[in-house]
């Protein structure tokens, strides 16, 4: 008989698993609650306007290319992806800018032009986030941690790059300037890492940009999505949209299926978890020994903060504005405090600009430009604020007031159309504990043996994938979890 598996929620990981588990020739059903999979990677069209809600930078493309690969297909055949440069243009407070490529002599340029100092310190912290990158993504980056032995194999090349140290301290090691001390230690709040506390593992992103570029799926985030989907329904799997699962059914130690709000009962000879952690202990599991004293301890763990993000579209074309843009506020240290430690919702702020209709013009209607803004903002369990009324409108009038003062003048007069996503949805709508938008926080006491497992410790045959899980957030994250629980369940 073919083995079944479920797996809950069609988020990146849970639809690379699925994909995975399919071509493996397990029988496979994703069950999602939405009515539309992606998971964060939601989309809306609104006013003829397409809006991802993210993630929107996409990396490490051979990651994706091997899902098809199982099974002898090629990915271009569903999605285009579309080389994005530069990568990011910063921009600061006093009117200085930079441009992030993986272009050498464009780079030294641009960091010569903040200090020419830097350019060699630069050159020698590209060496250290190639070490890192070969030894925290290619070598561990789909291996699952189950014990804590194999945490202690791994644990010279970790202190060998002084994974103790804070991503922020070790670029600060290298370059002097404090702008491009930000520049190169921004990228882990992409994953909902605090640059000052995130281990210095995570200066691996910068290799992983660099070696692999930067991309966008033409028709947005949503299109590989809809590609991913594509392919495991070829492969025979099946989904199942806007039916949430309500319960995992248990029998001893053993998971036999799952129930949904219709009543609609799958049974499966194994069970993945794609949704929030907490949401799948103590809910999910709830009729088990097991959910409640995982949530209990899941309670007492440091998750990561949460987002409020303004979509809009606007009348006019804007080439002048980069595809992604990071808007530096005047505060770094002080603001990420704010957000990570003391739970303050500050009138200032460093924005994420989205404007993917500057690489794909279908984004928008003729003549007009999509957009989104995004402030990271503390997640609910610190920064209990009226999200859904009057303050998070003031919130948003004030990240489009920064925004036309910025980068968009005449923002107000020719806007078309917006809308906001706040802490209080991601909880609403992904189940998100406290609204995260990131699960756990990256920190080095939250890595690998000591983040969620891939497999419980307790029923052998439920397994977990995603943010939470080992490797973490982001794309190349998620999907990197996916093939390590994959090979789990694959060896049963």
């Amino acid at each position: 008989m073919t083995k079944r598996a479920i797996v809950i929620g069609a988020g990146f990981g849970g639809l690379a698993l699925a994909i995975r588990l399919q071509s493996a020739g397990i029988a496979t059903t994703i069950v999602e609650a939405r009515d539309k999979p992606g998971g964060r990677a939601y989309h809306w069209e609104r006013d003829g306007f397409t809006f991802d809600a993210g993630p929107t930078v996409i990396t490490d493309p051979p990651c994706l290319e091997e899902l098809w690969a199982l099974s002898g297909q090629d990915m271009a055949a569903d999605v285009d992806l579309v080389p994005v440069t530069p990568f990011y243009r910063l921009d600061w407070p006093d009117g200085s800018t930079f441009d992030y490529s993986n272009d050498e002599a464009a780079l030294a340029a641009e960091i010569a032009r903040l200090n020419p100092a830097d350019v060699e310190g630069y050159r020698r912290f590209l060496a250290y986030s190639k070490g890192v990158y070969e030894e925290g993504y290619v070598k561990l980056g789909a291996v699952a941690f189950l014990d804590f032995a194999s945490m202690l194999r791994a644990a010279p090349a970790l202190a060998k790059y002084q994974a103790w140290r804070s991503v922020y301290s070790i670029v600060s090691s290298y370059v002097k300037d404090e702008r491009l001390r930000q520049a190169l230690s921004f990228h882990t709040l992409l994953v909902g890492g605090n640059p000052m506390t995130t281990s210095s593992i995570y200066a691996l992103i910068h290799t992983i940009e660099k070696e692999g570029g930067v991309w966008f799926a033409r028709g947005g985030t949503n299109a590989l999505v809809a590609a991913m989907v594509r392919l495991f329904e070829r492969l025979g799997g099946t989904l199942r949209l806007g039916d949430a699962v309500t319960a995992i059914e248990t029998q001893g130690d053993r998971a036999t299926g799952v129930v949904t709000a219709s009543g609609w009962r799958g049974d499966a000879d194994m069970v993945a978890c794609n949704g929030d952690l907490m949401h799948s202990y103590r809910d999910l599991l709830a009729g088990h020994a097991r959910g409640p004293m995982a949530a209990k301890r899941l309670a007492r763990k440091r998750w990561s903060p949460s987002l409020f993000v303004v979509h809009f579209g606007v009348k006019g074309d804007y080439p002048d504005i980069a595809h992604h843009s990071i808007l530096f506020g005047p505060r770094y240290k002080g603001l990420l405090d704010d957000i990570y430690r003391g739970g303050v919702v500050p009138d200032d702020f460093s924005l994420y600009l989205h404007h993917p209709s500057a690489t794909d013009p279908g984004m928008a209607p003729p003549g007009h430009a999509s957009f989104y803004a995004l402030a990271p903002v503390a997640h609910l369990g610190k920064a209990q604020k009226d999200w859904d009324g009057a303050f998070g409108a003031r919130f948003a009038d004030a990240i489009l007031a920064e925004v036309e003062r910025r980068v968009l003048p005449g923002l107000g007069a020719n806007l078309v159309t917006r809308f906001h996503y706040t802490p209080a949805d991601f909880g609403r709508d992904l189940s998100a504990h406290l609204g995260s938008a990131f699960s756990l926080e990256p920190v080095l006491w939250q890595s690998a043996w000591l983040r969620a497992h891939n497999r419980d410790d307790a029923i052998s045959n439920l397994y977990f994938v995603g943010a939470g899980t080992h490797p973490g957030a982001g794309i190349p994250g998620v999907v990197g979890s996916a093939k390590a629980t994959a090979r789990l369940m694959l060896d049963k």
